[in-house]
């Protein structure tokens, strides 16, 4: 299993809003060029639908698990990937997390290709979850 992570000042509540709506991926996520049939307003467990990256053809997905306010999954091909927000003791801030979870070879490669996006996309996700903060959201 892969896992990347980073920290932000933002409560678990601000990083949950950007992360598990599917309309403000791109605040975070700029290869996603839109996404449909997940779930509105949010991600909704059992949703089949897609995404559409780097604006090629849409990838299928389907959202096997949402524990709302905490975290949420979903199956692309023979990936799982899975999206966390963990409070910080003290009302410190969020960890945020994304794990993905292959089967044999494939998770070898996906850390050599994907994974250097996905830690960044973990970055990004944080510096907006912090500017949504300054910005009183």
């Amino acid at each position: 299993m892969l896992r990347y992570e980073a920290r932000t000042d933002a409560t678990p509540q601000t990083v949950w809003a950007l992360m598990a709506c599917p309309t403000r991926w791109a605040e975070w996520a700029p290869h996603v060029r839109g996404a449909w049939g997940l779930g509105w307003p949010q991600v909704q467990e059992g949703a089949l639908g897609a995404a559409r990256l780097w604006g090629v053809a849409p990838v299928p997905a389907k959202v096997i698990r949402v524990n709302p306010g905490e975290s949420w999954a979903w199956q692309v091909g023979v990936v799982t990937i899975d999206h966390c927000v963990e409070a910080l003791p003290d009302d410190e801030g969020a960890l945020i997390a994304i794990t993905m979870d292959a089967p044999g070879p494939l998770e070898g490669v996906l850390a050599r290709t994907y994974g250097p996006v996905v830690e960044r996309l973990v970055e990004r996700l944080a510096r907006a979850s912090d500017d949504a903060i300054a910005l009183g959201a």
